[in-house]
Parts: C-alpha cells; sequence; structure tokens
C-alpha cells in the first residue's frame, strides 16, 4: 500500500492546527480555513489534518465504512500511531461522513459524571458547511447568538437539538470540509431558527 504525505513542517504544521482547533472550539459555529495539507483518499484535508494533529497512540480510532479502506489505515498508523478502537466503549476520536446514524451517535462514548472528558471527539466530514436548515447557537464562546446552516446528516441535527446526555456528558463535534472546519462542543446549545 502507498504511504501519503503527511505535513511538510510536521512539528510547525501540527501546532498551528492545533491552534485552529483551539479557535474553533472556543468559538462554536466559528468556520475556520486550515493551511493547506494533504488529504488522504477518502478524507478531506480538514480531517487528515485533524488525524495528523491529535491522533496518536492513546487515541482509539473508530473509522465510518464509508471513510475506511486499506490506504486510510496505512496512513494513520504509520504517521500516527493510533490504533483502531476495540470496542465502541474505548473510542477517543471517531470518523463519520454524511451517512452518519443515530445508532453510530449512541454508541459512541459519552464520558460519565466522574470523568466527562471521556466522551469522544466526533468528526463529521460533510459536502458543505452552508446551505442546510439554519441553527442558531448560544453558550460559552458565543457573545450572543450564532446562526450556521451546515447540511448535517439528520440523525446529528436531531442529536444536537434534543442533546439526549446532560451536560458535561455528551460529544465534541467538529464538522470538515475540504479544508475547513466548525465545531460545535458539548456546551453548545443549538436551536431550530
Amino acid at each position: 500500500m502507498t504511504l501519503l504525505a503527511g505535513f511538510d513542517q510536521p512539528i510547525e504544521q501540527s501546532q498551528q492546527v492545533f491552534r485552529l482547533i483551539l479557535k474553533a472550539l472556543s468559538e462554536p459555529g466559528q468556520q475556520v480555513t486550515l493551511p493547506g495539507g494533504p488529504a488522504w483518499s477518502t478524507l478531506n484535508a480538514a480531517s487528515t489534518a485533524v488525524l495528523l494533529t491529535l491522533a496518536d497512540r492513546e487515541t482509539p480510532l473508530h473509522l465510518s465504512a464509508g471513510l475506511n479502506n486499506q490506504q486510510v489505515l496505512t496512513n494513520i498508523r504509520f504517521h500516527t500511531g493510533a490504533p483502531l478502537a476495540a470496542k465502541h466503549g474505548e473510542i477517543g476520536l471517531a470518523l463519520f461522513d454524511e451517512h452518519l446514524q443515530a445508532a453510530d451517535l449512541q454508541a459512541l462514548p459519552h464520558g460519565s459524571e466522574i470523568s466527562p472528558e471521556l466522551g469522544a471527539t466526533l468528526l463529521v466530514q460533510l459536502n458543505t458547511l452552508e446551505g442546510g436548515p439554519a441553527l442558531r447557537l448560544t453558550g460559552p464562546g458565543i457573545e450572543k447568538q450564532r446562526e450556521i446552516s451546515p447540511q448535517l446528516p439528520s440523525a446529528l441535527r436531531d442529536y444536537l437539538l434534543e442533546r439526549p446526555q446532560r451536560f458535561p456528558l455528551g460529544l465534541d463535534i467538529v464538522l470538515t470540509c475540504g479544508a475547513c472546519l466548525m465545531a460545535l462542543p458539548r456546551t453548545t446549545h443549538v436551536e431550530e431558527c
């Protein structure tokens, strides 16, 4: 299997991407453009950059069937050393596409009252971050409110509107499209406009 390029300047680029991910998490719904980087097979450039930055030997991954192929797995192993999660409860970072289902969301770890940080980070690779039904965001990192309109899978939209787990439990969600991303941390309250 062919190895694909990672970051040209691994230290500098991973630091830069990390800062941009933190910016997106601290300003929910704000779209952030990542610096030019590789896109591995079924993964877009933003998803690849997030994996190169956040995945390591202690971050069990889950990839949806549509994104999981031998070339992606080989490059994840080579560049990050991250293992695939053996059980759903072990998942630290999950990557899905627009075919995300409610059962997928329910299977991910949402943390516990004692250890809410054990909730998974969910990356969802989308075709666009605009043009969908409008959503209103409020909460930490948003001065009053912010409106977004990504074209979300219906299961994810329902999850965001209903938030079945009580805070601080839940998932931190990162939406990616091309080289762009937007974050919806578990602290963000989402309503229909």
